[in-house]
């Protein structure tokens, strides 16, 4: 056998090998992030008979949803500017003590004894909550872009955002078993805290954040070698204002605020719509159904828009299209639906929202992060993440705060119209990119020229561009 082809054979091997471990872990890391999360929404009504009272709830809701903002923005600076699996690690280790500091204020009866003090403690641990939880989208998909390249990224994307599901239906379910067993409810607390801590751990010692962390080189740093002459690829980062201006960035954060709104809409307000057709107990069970749909979502805009060369917005674009009519649905029969029919629906609005928000904020955040204008910075990726996704989350929560209102105002029909028109605008404003996709304004075949310098490309491939 010839000694190169050996040589490549084996450092594919290799790299497929560590491909599966870096998918693996950061899969894990995700689903962790959500499981300590939906565990803690799901005994909220535990809380309440704790002497939480609702108005200390929303507002633990509210501060958890500005720091998990803001820290998105931070977390995908740090990515770029420190290892990776580091504060990955932190960021789970932090979900623990967080998890824990909520049950030591509800052990010690302090909001029973002392309202204010304890309204301070019990905001204050989301608070501080929402900073170690925004370090799970930004970093966790720098690591994963890092490992896998652009061609077929969608479909690998695609199945590597069902994370955040999978932690959100054991959620559901590990609660609903532990109070069905008649265990302490604290323990639905106790053991996704206790998970998220071992799991932290373990990224500090097996997580590579890159593949040259292993003695792999990727065919983008044989290229990158070629074309400046032998010298390394620059390692080093780009600043948030200049992330901001790569092209499409700013079009798709906006976007993303209404599309992840929609889904944080179900997040929070579908088992309390449910309850209004289940007991409670079945109520949080079925609402998985929605998560349930969400995983395929993903997989399916990820393969159809790797089919169609990498046009995202043209995929997303169609099913936000199907996504509205859905809605309607819901606002003119939710009351009388058939609980089946209500169930199927659920389902399929779960593959309509997941596929988007799942795509936007990995394979799509990938790509923009690869955009020639960047020059050859391998750093950048977790900044864009942390943009899009911190945007979003911003946006989310302003609109969180209208639903309660408006529900109160016009009932559950006021709602689902709501998210229509917020479904709408979205869509709008990817119209630009959507259009560019669908006249193949930004797509050309040609290549970059061989003899081009460091940092110069003559043309962009149709993968190349979100």
């Amino acid at each position: 056998r010839n000694p190169e082809t050996m040589s490549s054979s084996a450092e594919a091997a290799k790299m497929a090998k560590w491909q599966r471990i870096v998918f693996f872990i950061t899969f894990v890391n995700y689903a962790m992030s959500h499981f300590s999360r939906k565990c803690y929404t799901n005994v909220k009504t535990d809380l309440v008979k704790a002497g939480v009272d609702k108005m200390v709830l929303s507002q633990m809701d509210t501060a958890f949803m500005l720091t998990y903002a803001i820290g998105s923005f931070i977390s995908g600076r740090l990515g770029d500017m420190f290892p990776q699996n580091v504060v990955i690690g932190v960021g789970l280790v932090g979900s623990t003590l967080c998890l824990g500091m909520i049950q030591v204020f509800e052990a010690s009866g302090v909001i029973n004894h002392n309202y204010p003090m304890g309204f301070f403690l019990f905001v204050f641990a989301q608070f501080v909550h929402g900073f170690f939880q925004s370090t799970g989208g930004p970093v966790n998909t720098s690591v994963m872009g890092a490992w896998y390249p652009k061609n077929g990224r969608g479909l690998v994307f695609g199945l590597w955002t069902c994370h955040q599901y999978i932690g959100d239906i054991l959620a559901a379910l590990s609660t609903a078993f532990i109070i069905h067993r008649g265990w302490p409810w604290q323990w639905a607390l106790l053991v996704p805290g206790v998970l998220n801590g071992i799991w932290g751990i373990v990224n500090l010692f097996f997580l590579p954040n890159r593949p040259s962390d292993v003695g792999i080189e990727t065919e983008e740093e044989k290229q990158q070698s070629l074309v400046t002459s032998g010298a390394p690829a620059k390692q080093g980062t780009i600043g948030f204002m200049q992330a901001l201006m790569i092209p499409n960035v700013l079009g798709y954060a906006i976007a993303f605020g209404f599309f992840k709104f929609v889904n944080y809409a179900m997040f929070f307000w579908l088992p309390f719509f449910l309850s209004t057709h289940f007991d409670p107990q079945s109520a949080n069970v079925i609402s998985s159904l929605y998560s349930v749909g969400m995983m395929p979502g993903g997989v399916i805009v990820g393969y159809v828009s790797d089919l169609y060369d990498g046009r995202r917005a043209c995929v997303i674009a169609t099913f936000m299209c199907l996504l509205m009519p859905l809605l309607w649905v819901f606002a003119v029969f939710s009351n009388t639906m058939p609980p089946v029919l209500l169930l199927v629906l659920l389902g399929l609005m779960g593959i309509l929202v997941g596929g988007p928000n799942n795509i936007i904020t990995s394979a799509v955040a990938a790509d923009l992060a690869d955009h020639p204008s960047i020059g050859g910075n391998t750093r950048v990726l977790g900044t864009v993440t942390g943009i899009i996704n911190g945007s979003g989350s911003i946006t989310a929560a302003m609109g969180l705060m209208v639903i309660g209102p408006l529900q109160k105002v016009g009932g559950w029909t006021a709602v689902w119209y709501f998210l229509i028109a917020c479904v709408a605008v979205g869509t709008a404003l990817m119209g630009p990119k959507i259009y560019k996709e669908i006249t193949a304004h930004e797509f050309t075949t040609a290549k970059p020229e061989a003899k081009s310098t460091a940092g110069t490309y003559k043309g962009v491939s149709t993968k190349d561009i979100a």
